[in-house]
């Protein structure tokens, strides 16, 4: 066999280890016989949430040990056919073959990166706020930059996104911004963005022409489902109204229906200012219950607590990624240590490898220093 070939089978194999770590395959069929004995229990639909669950998560492992099956079962069929396509000398045969594995190598990676958004609320639609640090009218801008791009990426996927509130720069850009990204895996994927992300570069603001340095911030929460409950006290909340109009002139509201609910055990403090003053409530407090959500599932999630514990100010030191465009083209994520020139294609919302990368290191439970040594 060629020694691309080669290459390519090795990656399959890596993906499909991989696939049986996560599904923890050698279990795996004894916990289908599990929950096939429950689902034969008549007092199951007594309890409608907890059979709706067992349905789902019976479900999720018979659909993830027919993948897992199913690239094994090709990947050994296109081996064999190889093989006796040697023996024949038939290169039709021997051609097909490879191509067809190509494909499996393709599959087999999307797979292996699918089967990382298996968290509690991976599947949900998501908020994403960012917020202008440390650099004045940079940042503002960069903001802006940042809001471009993961619009940008939540397009390619095909996601639908509704902005929340915008408070617009004093110049250029925005201080702030909300959006809500609604589509499957938005919040698995976007999880690995929160923190601070620094930009360097030649300043258009600038008559000099000096390198600036520039930080905003990136906040994501699942949205919560209708089904998960969230008990928010009036007397826990500070809700205030006023008028608010977006960066450019737009979004402006002619009212004071913009709303901003405070919660005050906690501090958190989300708005809306896009809707009327009734859907701005609504929202607001989807919001703050999903902030909510999302600080139990971070108790749940020592790893998930850290990296928020410390994601600190948008400033020196608490970046998770920098996008260098002066004077080399670099866009490095300091957890996972990736790093690509390309930084014309993040900044369009060329995302998914940086998020991969960042989704695998928390899966394996290794540190951005294990990461680093493992790709030396």
């Amino acid at each position: 066999m060629r020694a691309e070939m080669t290459n390519v089978v090795n990656a399959i194999g890596k993906s499909l280890e991989l696939l049986g770590q996560r599904l923890d395959f050698e279990t795996a069929p004894y916990r289908l016989e599990e929950f096939n004995a429950l689902i034969e229990d008549p007092a199951l639909w007594d309890d409608q949430d907890r059979a709706q669950k067992l349905m789902r998560d019976r479900q999720l492992l018979i659909d993830s040990l027919a993948v897992y099956e199913g690239i094994k079962l090709e990947l050994s069929d296109n081996l064999e056919m190889i093989e006796l396509a040697e023996l024949e000398n038939d290169s039709g045969v021997i051609r097909d073959s490879e191509n067809a594995l190509k494909n499996l190598k393709k599959t087999a990676a999307k797979k292996e990166l699918e089967a990382l958004l298996g968290g509690e609320a991976d599947s949900n639609d998501t908020f994403l706020e960012i917020n202008s640090g440390a650099g004045g009218t940079e940042s503002c801008d960069w903001a802006l930059m940042l809001a471009r791009m993961y619009i940008r990426w939540a397009e390619k996927k095909g996601y639908k996104v509704e902005l929340q509130s915008e408070t617009a720069g004093e110049e250029v850009g925005i201080k702030s911004a909300s959006y809500k990204i609604i589509g499957h895996n938005a919040y698995g994927w976007l999880k690995s963005e929160s923190g601070v992300h620094r930009l360097v570069r030649i300043s258009p603001f600038d008559a000099a022409a000096k390198r600036h340095t520039s930080f905003s911030s990136v906040w994501v929460y699942p949205v919560v489902d209708d089904n998960i409950d969230i008990e928010v006290q009036s007397k826990d909340i500070r809700i205030d109204t006023y008028r608010s109009s977006g960066a450019g002139g737009q979004h402006v509201n002619t009212t004071d229906s913009a709303v901003r609910i405070t919660h005050i055990p906690t501090g958190i403090v989300v708005t809306s200012s896009e809707k009327s003053q009734h859907q701005n409530r609504e929202i607001a407090m989807k919001a703050l219950k999903s902030r909510l959500y999302q600080i139990e599932l971070d108790r749940r999630n020592a790893a998930v607590n850290e990296a928020h514990e410390n994601k600190g100010d948008a400033g020196w030191g608490n970046q998770i990624r920098s996008y260098v465009l002066h004077p080399y083209q670099m866009v490095k994520d300091l957890r996972t240590s990736y790093e690509t020139s390309d930084t014309k294609g993040v900044l369009d919302g060329d995302l998914d490898s940086l998020m991969a990368a960042t989704l695998a290191m928390k899966a394996s439970g290794k540190s951005r220093a294990e990461t680093k040594d493992a790709q030396n």
